[in-house]
């Protein structure tokens, strides 16, 4: 309701109050910018090489307007790249893992026994590059512990205990604050217990391979 003499509020169509920052017409803005920026144009300029004024396009940057298909091709004409590029994106997957304390996956890994725990706390989906981080308890020695060896790299970081890990021909001697990185191509693993129980955080990248 307005009051007498006052003009009702009109609200544009177009606009997009309230969106998402991920939304569609957000991600075109943020490409269209980012675009503008790269070839040092003003609003001004590419708003004139793609036959807009620059209202227009200032709204199309910000996201309060959904550009036709006519329009994306100006501004792609004047960029000098594929539409399909205004909607990179927007199509990008973003992928987050969020574990709670005690919820990660128990993995079995190779020499994985009574007192040795792996902990999956995330993983990467449809990446070239795998990246798996692990939360390491040891709590129980043994005679003959496990020597691991596989792609990519490995960095471990110590939380709690004493160990004398071993990577190819060296032993460190790592304590809480340690930590240490490598190539993970070279035999590696805890030899040396020395003060339980022992927690870890591994993280293990290498890449994918396609089958």
């Amino acid at each position: 309701m307005t009051a007498k003499g006052d003009s009702p509020v009109r609200q544009d169509p177009h606009a997009v109050g309230g969106a998402p920052e991920n939304s569609l017409e957000a991600a075109i803005g943020r490409q269209v910018r980012a675009f503008r920026g790269r070839m040092g144009m003003t609003v001004v300029d590419l708003a004139k090489q793609a036959g807009l004024s620059a209202g227009m396009l200032s709204k199309i940057e910000n996201g309060q307007t959904s550009p036709s298909l006519a329009t994306l091709q100006r501004l792609s004409a004047a960029l000098n790249v594929p539409v399909t590029a205004f909607f990179r994106k927007f199509e990008e997957q973003r992928d987050a893992t969020h574990v709670r304390a005690g919820e990660g996956l128990t993995i079995e890994r190779r020499g994985t026994r009574a007192g040795h725990q792996y902990q999956l706390l995330g993983h990467t989906v449809g990446k070239p590059i795998i990246m798996e981080p692990y939360l390491v308890t040891l709590t129980e020695d043994s005679d003959v512990f496990p020597i691991f060896q596989h792609d990519g790299l490995e960095f471990i970081y110590i939380l709690e205990g004493e160990v004398g890990y071993r990577h190819g021909s060296k032993l460190y001697d790592l304590r809480p604050g340690d930590s240490l990185f490598f190539d993970a191509d070279a035999p590696h693993g805890p030899e040396d217990l020395r003060m339980l129980p022992v927690r870890l955080l591994s993280v293990i990248v290498y890449p994918r391979h396609e089958s």
